[in-house]
């Protein structure tokens, strides 16, 4: 053996017969063939899953394991499954070319052997062989360059969603911070607005208090005195009558005591103001601190007053009260009545856009209402804060969206679409409560405000 015929290709003979075997191995060794030999098939078996040729020449009739069932046992072994196997059989012998086939066989070569032949499909096959062993490695590496790229390729996609949901989270963190800003910056506004009208307000209010009652106490006396004088002077002279026919003084004797009751009731009524702005401007971020839920509801209905009165459009807006009893509440207050404001604002916008088309009168027959309804929950360990509206209700679609930032249902001008979106987050990142919209097209709509106690 030399390193030409290694070149060639390394062909096995397996024939029980000397003479085939000798003349097939000389011719194949001349054409410069690495050749091995095999009388039988048993032997041959070991020997070529030893040592696994590029081609084997394999005779049909030998005795213990006849070609057949040789081929067949080859191609059942991984080793030697895919050698290509050119059956030998004689004219005088009964040669089945089908199961020839069927068990592995390629090609087939009759005895007496015709050299250009033998030498001819040898060569051909082993050609074959050898291009298919090359597509095998060729497509072994693509495989491998293929599965390397998918390796790649997934590595980066796992890069790129990584990236990416970095990308949403700092999107969502920012989103976030913005809107906490917009709620501070509103909140502070707000509540420096407020607190400042109310502290300008009880100055004035003050002093009209004061000299109220002062007055009071001077139109006593002097109704006092005068009644005294008038016994002790039961004849006043004629012009004294006459002033006082014009002053009407018996009328200001009864109306002034009333002029002055309505000057109270009316500083009152600014003092409750005052207290109901207080109440909803409270800032104080530093801490949560106890609160009367029912008092920022109140402070933020008086503060809407002016909302719910009847205007040429429509009757007052009704307001139900259903409050139940409920111990203070630890919370950021003002952040609190920031969210009653803008739900019960939200309803009043409800209830006057479901207005539109109808006439006065038809309003009046069923009247704009709002329900705030408050309880303690079964297990007394969360508040229910619910506030509704007989508005014309918000769509599936609207109610997916309702506590998105930058979504809104209101015209053009009208909303910003961050007033539920802050309203949710107090809420929730702020007081780890929940808030929740029930609604129906046509039949208002209800948000359920939950806080821990």
């Amino acid at each position: 053996m030399n390193a030409d015929s290694m070149l060639l290709g390394q062909i096995a003979v397996v024939d029980d017969t000397a003479a085939n075997l000798h003349l097939l191995s000389n011719l194949l060794e001349s054409a410069g063939y690495d050749v091995r030999s095999f009388p039988r098939g048993t032997i041959a078996f070991e020997g070529i899953t030893y040592s696994p040729p590029d081609l084997i020449l394999l005779d049909i009739q030998m005795p213990e394991m006849n070609g057949y069932e040789l081929c067949q046992t080859l191609k059942g072994n991984e080793s030697t499954e895919n050698i290509p196997v050119i059956f030998i059989s004689a004219l005088n012998e009964t040669f089945d070319k089908v199961k020839a086939f069927q068990v592995g066989g390629v090609d087939y070569i009759t005895k007496p052997f015709q050299a250009e032949e033998v030498l001819a499909r040898v060569a051909t096959h082993l050609e074959l062989h050898q291009i298919k062993r090359q597509l095998q490695r060729t497509n072994s590496f693509q495989a491998e360059q293929l599965e390397a790229q998918n390796a790649q390729l997934l590595h980066l996609n796992q890069s790129l969603e990584q990236a990416n949901q970095e990308l949403k989270c700092n999107y969502k963190k920012l989103k976030q911070t913005q809107l906490q800003l917009v709620q501070t910056e509103k909140m502070a506004a707000l509540g420096n607005l407020v607190a400042g009208v109310a502290h300008e307000i009880n100055n004035p209010l003050g002093f009209i208090v004061g000299s109220v009652t002062i007055l009071e106490e001077h139109c006593a006396d002097l109704f006092a005195i005068v009644e005294r004088y008038r016994q002790e002077c039961p004849e006043p002279s004629p012009q004294l009558l006459e002033q006082l026919e014009d002053l009407e003084f018996n009328f200001l004797v009864e109306d002034i005591p009333k002029t002055i009751a309505s000057m109270q009731m009316g500083a009152k009524r600014i003092r409750n103001i005052s207290t109901s702005l207080r109440t909803f401007s409270r800032t104080d971020t530093a801490q949560q601190t106890l609160f009367n839920l029912h008092d920022g509801l109140d402070s933020t209905l008086t503060i809407l007053k002016y909302r719910l009165k009847a205007n040429e459009q429509r009757p007052e807006i009704e307001i139900v009260k259903e409050f139940g009893e409920l111990p203070e509440v630890t919370c950021y207050a003002g952040q609190i009545n920031q969210v009653f404001m803008n739900l019960i604002a939200n309803a009043i916008d409800a209830v006057e856009e479901s207005n539109k088309g109808k006439t006065f009168k038809e309003i009046e027959k069923d009247p704009n209402r709002i329900t705030i309804r408050t309880e303690l929950s079964e297990d007394k360990k969360s508040i229910l804060v619910r506030i509704s509206d007989n508005g014309s209700g918000l769509s599936e679609e609207a109610i997916a969206k309702i506590f998105e930032q930058g979504f809104t249902t209101k015209e053009v001008g009208k909303g910003t679409g961050l007033g539920l979106a802050i309203a949710r987050q107090i809420v929730v990142e702020k007081h780890s409560g929940t808030i929740e919209v029930r609604s129906k097209l046509g039949e208002g709509t209800e948000f359920e405000i939950r806080l821990n106690c």
